[in-house]
C-alpha cells in the first residue's frame, strides 16, 4: 500500500510540473485519495461485492472530478506514458490486433493476470515481455518471474487497455474452446438459443457476458465486440481445410485477427444467420440478412451475406454506423469550393444529381448525407435501393426485389405515383432504369443516383450510352460528383519531411531543388493507434462537376468525355488528382495514397 500510495504522490508531482494539473487540484487529490480510492472501489464491485479491485493512481486521478489546466478532460494513455517516462520505463499503447492470444493465454490463468493487473505481449527466447500498469514495482517482477520461470522484461500500459484485452481475449478463446468441445462431444448438434428473432438485437457489453450462456452465443458477442471496438466496417468468417479465418477491414485494409478450430465455423455462421434472420438450413445457396443493434449508444447495422466456396458457408458482415453513414455533407471531406457547389445542386427543386466511382468509394455515405440535409417534414424523400443500407424513419426506403419482378424501373415507376419531391435511385444498372430516373427528374423531381464511372465527366457519357437522347439530359442534369476514399495520416506518429525527386517525378512537378525543399509533405511513422500503417481514418476526395451553359450546350451536341473534361476544367472544376495534391500539400494523406488509389505512377 505504501508503494502505490507513493507511487500516486510521485504522479501528482509529476503532473504539477508539467502544469497539467493546478498546485490546488493536486492538494484536493492528494487530501482526498482514501475517499476517491473506495469509490472506485465501490464502482468496479458493485455487481461482484466479493471481488478484489485495487485502483491505481492513474484511475484515482481519472475518478477525482478534476480537469487539465485547460479545461479539458485527463487522456489516459497520455498520462500513463508521461508518469512511465518520468520513471525511466518504456510505455506501450497496446494494440489488440498484435497481441499473440495463445501466449497470453498459456503464459498465466486469467484470475492471476486479472488480479495482478499483467498481460504478456511477446516471448523471445527466454525472455518474456510483459505489460503492467505500474512503472518499475520490482515485487510483481519478482513474483511473476518465479511464477514463469522466464526472464521478465516489463513495459507500461493503462489498466484499462489491459484489462480489456484479457476480457476479450480469454472470453472468445474459452467460448471457442469450450464450443469446440461442445460440438464434438454432442456430434455436432448446435445449443442455439432460437428465440431471438426480433429486427433489434442487443449485442452485450464485455462485463455483461455471462459464462453460464451457450459458448456460441458469448463468442458472437465477443467478436461483434471486439469489430465494433476497432473501427472495423467489414467482418469476413472464413472456412478454410483445417481452421477458418475471422479477419476486420480496417481503414480499407484487412487484418486477421483469429484463427479458430474448424469444427466451431459452422456454429458461428448460424448463430449469425439466426440473428439475421436467414434460413440456417440452408447452405448451398447465398444469403442476405441483416441486424440492427445499438453500440455505445448509436445505432448499427450489420449486413449480412453468405457465400458457399469450397470449405463450406463464407460469411461477411458490412458494419454501417449511423453515425458516420448520416454524417453532414461538411464531414465528407469536401473543400469549400467543392461544398458551394454541392450545396447549390441540392438547393434545386428538380433535376438529377449523380455520384459516380468504384464500389466502396463513399458513394452511398454522400447520397445519405445529402438526404439528410434535405429532409424535412414538408419534403417526401422516397429511397430505391438494393439493399436498403441503413433504415432510417425519415425516408420511405424501398428494397428492390428481383425474384417477384421488383426491381429498380418498377420500383421508380411506382414510387412516381406516390408523390415524391426527392427520389434518391440506388444506382442505374440499365437503360429502363436510366430513362425512368431522367423522367422522374423532367417531372418535377429531385432524383439523386450513383452510377460506377472513373470520373464526373464520364457519367454523362455513360447515359447517353444508355439511349438517353441528349436534349433530356442536356435538360435535367445538374452535376455530376466523381469520389474515391482515402486513408488519412495518423494524428500520433505523423511526422513532415520534403518531397524527394522520385515522389516529384510521379507527381509531374518540377525537379528544381529550391521548389523541392518547399513542397512539404506528411506522412506516419506506424504506431499502435494506426496498427503500424501510419494512417487512421478515411476521408474523401471528390470531383464537383456542377452543369453550366457551356456544359449543357456540349451535352445538347452528344460531345465525347474529352470535350466534356476540357470543358469542365474551364469552368473551374478541380480533377480527382487535383483534389488529393490539395489533401497532400495541406498534409492530410500521405502520397503513398494518392498513388495507390489514383494509380499514378503505375506502368
Amino acid at each position: 500500500m505504501d508503494y502505490k500510495q507513493n507511487a500516486l504522490f510521485e504522479l501528482l508531482k509529476i503532473l504539477e510540473a508539467e502544469q497539467i494539473i493546478t498546485p490546488d487540484q493536486h492538494q484536493m487529490i492528494r487530501v482526498r485519495q482514501s475517499i476517491i480510492r473506495r469509490l472506485v472501489i465501490n464502482e468496479k464491485t458493485r455487481n461482484n461485492p466479493n471481488q478484489r479491485y485495487d485502483p491505481n493512481p492513474v484511475e484515482i486521478l481519472l475518478a477525482s472530478g478534476a480537469k487539465q489546466k485547460d479545461g479539458k478532460d485527463f487522456d489516459e494513455e497520455m498520462i500513463v506514458e508521461l508518469w512511465a517516462r518520468s520513471q525511466k520505463a518504456e510505455y506501450l499503447r497496446i494494440d489488440p490486433l498484435r497481441l499473440d492470444a495463445k501466449l497470453i493465454s498459456e503464459s498465466f490463468s486469467q484470475n492471476y493476470e486479472k488480479l495482478n493487473v499483467i498481460l504478456p505481449i511477446s516471448l523471445i527466447g527466454n525472455t518474456l515481455t510483459v505489460a503492467t500498469d505500474y512503472p518499475n514495482n520490482e515485487e510483481l517482477v519478482r513474483m511473476i518471474r518465479s511464477t514463469s520461470r522466464h526472464d521478465i522484461r516489463t513495459v507500461v500500459s493503462s489498466k484499462s487497455s489491459i484489462l480489456r484485452c484479457i476480457s476479450e481475449i480469454y472470453g472468445f478463446r474459452t467460448s471457442v474452446t469450450a464450443a469446440a468441445t461442445e460440438q464434438t462431444s454432442a456430434s455436432n448438434q448446435v445449443a442455439l438459443a432460437i428465440g431471438n428473432l426480433e429486427q433489434f438485437m442487443t449485442i452485450r457489453k464485455l462485463e455483461d457476458i455471462d459464462t453460464s450462456d451457450s459458448h456460441i452465443i458469448n463468442a458472437v458477442d465477443y467478436l461483434l465486440n471486439y469489430a465494433f471496438n476497432q473501427r472495423a466496417t467489414d467482418i469476413h468468417i472464413e472456412p478454410r481445410r483445417e481452421q477458418c479465418h475471422v479477419r476486420l477491414r480496417i481503414d480499407g485494409v484487412l487484418h486477421i485477427v483469429h484463427t479458430l478450430p474448424v469444427i466451431v465455423h459452422a456454429p458461428i455462421v448460424s448463430r449469425l444467420k439466426m440473428l439475421a434472420r436467414m434460413d440456417i438450413a440452408e447452405k448451398r445457396r447465398p444469403q442476405d440478412g441483416r441486424i440492427k443493434t445499438e453500440f455505445q449508444d448509436q445505432e448499427i447495422e450489420l449486413r449480412v451475406s453468405t457465400m458457399p466456396v469450397a470449405f463450406g458457408e463464407k460469411m461477411v458482415i458490412r458494419v454501417l454506423n449511423s453515425g458516420k453513414l448520416f454524417t453532414g455533407i461538411e464531414g465528407l471531406g469536401m473543400d469549400e469550393q467543392e461544398l458551394e457547389k454541392f450545396r447549390r445542386m441540392l438547393a434545386a427543386k428538380t433535376g438529377m444529381i449523380l455520384v459516380t466511382g468504384p464500389t466502396g468509394s463513399g458513394k452511398t455515405t454522400t447520397l445519405y448525407s445529402a438526404l439528410k440535409r434535405l429532409c424535412s417534414p414538408e419534403i417526401n424523400i422516397t429511397t430505391v435501393e438494393d439493399p436498403v443500407e441503413m433504415v432510417c424513419e425519415d425516408f420511405n426506403q424501398v428494397q428492390i426485389q428481383p425474384k417477384i419482378g421488383l426491381d429498380f424501373a418498377h420500383a421508380l415507376r411506382t414510387v412516381l405515383r406516390q408523390d415524391p419531391d426527392v427520389v434518391m435511385v440506388g444506382e442505374i444498372r440499365d437503360e429502363e432504369t436510366a430513362h425512368m430516373a431522367v423522367q422522374a427528374a423532367l417531372t418535377g423531381h429531385l432524383v439523386l443516383s450513383t452510377l460506377h464511372t472513373n470520373d464526373a465527366p464520364s457519367a454523362i457519357t455513360r447515359l447517353l450510352d444508355l439511349n438517353i437522347p441528349p436534349f433530356l439530359l442536356s435538360s435535367c442534369l445538374i452535376g455530376c460528383i466523381a469520389q474515391r476514399l482515402v486513408r488519412k495520416i495518423c494524428p500520433y506518429c505523423k511526422t513532415t519531411r520534403a518531397m524527394n525527386e522520385n515522389e516529384m517525378a510521379i507527381l509531374g512537378l518540377k525537379q528544381s531543388s529550391t521548389q523541392r525543399r518547399a513542397l512539404r509533405i506528411s506522412e506516419g511513422t506506424g504506431c499502435p493507434d494506426c496498427r503500424k500503417t501510419g494512417m487512421y481514418s478515411r476521408t474523401g476526395i471528390f470531383e464537383v462537376l456542377e452543369i453550366t451553359p457551356t456544359m449543357r450546350s456540349l451535352i445538347h451536341d452528344a460531345a465525347n468525355s474529352e470535350k466534356l473534361m476540357r470543358a469542365a476544367r474551364s469552368d473551374g472544376m478541380n480533377t480527382l488528382l487535383e483534389s488529393a495534391l490539395h489533401k497532400l500539400g495541406s498534409e492530410e494523406i500521405p502520397i503513398s495514397e494518392v498513388i495507390r488509389v489514383l494509380g499514378i505512377g503505375e506502368n
